[in-house]
């Protein structure tokens, strides 16, 4: 599987007194879809964690395209367009509930052995399910 969707509703507390989601809240909604990307695999980002594997995010590109508002339902969906090697790379699609695109992202993230805190490869268990 190389796409999942999250949806979820715009908090108050996420918005500016215009009831606008503030920017930086993004990259939130980035990282939950990811972190819901990898369970929809039958990954746990805790579980990878714990084998000493981690996933720092080293670029991150938003375009806003329209304002998420409070109470919106929002879509994120994430897309994996190439094979993850030392870096995986994804794209990102933010709708509301009428479908309109209200933003697109990217995320480059590095496989990073914790012990040796070098880069390294893809794990396997993770190319096994992408059937790479």
């Amino acid at each position: 599987m190389r796409t999942n969707e999250i949806s979820f509703r715009i908090r108050y507390s996420e918005t500016d007194q215009m009831g606008v989601v503030y920017h930086g809240n993004y990259a939130q909604y980035l990282e939950l879809a990811r972190v819901e990307w990898l369970r929809a695999l039958g990954i746990s980002y805790k579980n990878m964690e714990e084998g000493g594997i981690m996933l720092p995010v080293i670029s991150l590109s938003i375009k806003y395209l329209k304002p998420a508002l409070y109470d919106d339902l929002i879509t994120v969906k994430v897309i994996l367009n190439k094979k993850p090697a030392v870096r995986i790379e994804f794209d990102y699609e933010i709708t509301n509930e009428a479908g309109e695109l209200l933003a697109t992202a990217n995320t480059v993230l590095v496989f990073m052995d914790m012990k040796r805190k070098r880069p390294t490869k893809c794990p396997q268990l993770l190319l096994d399910k992408l059937k790479y």
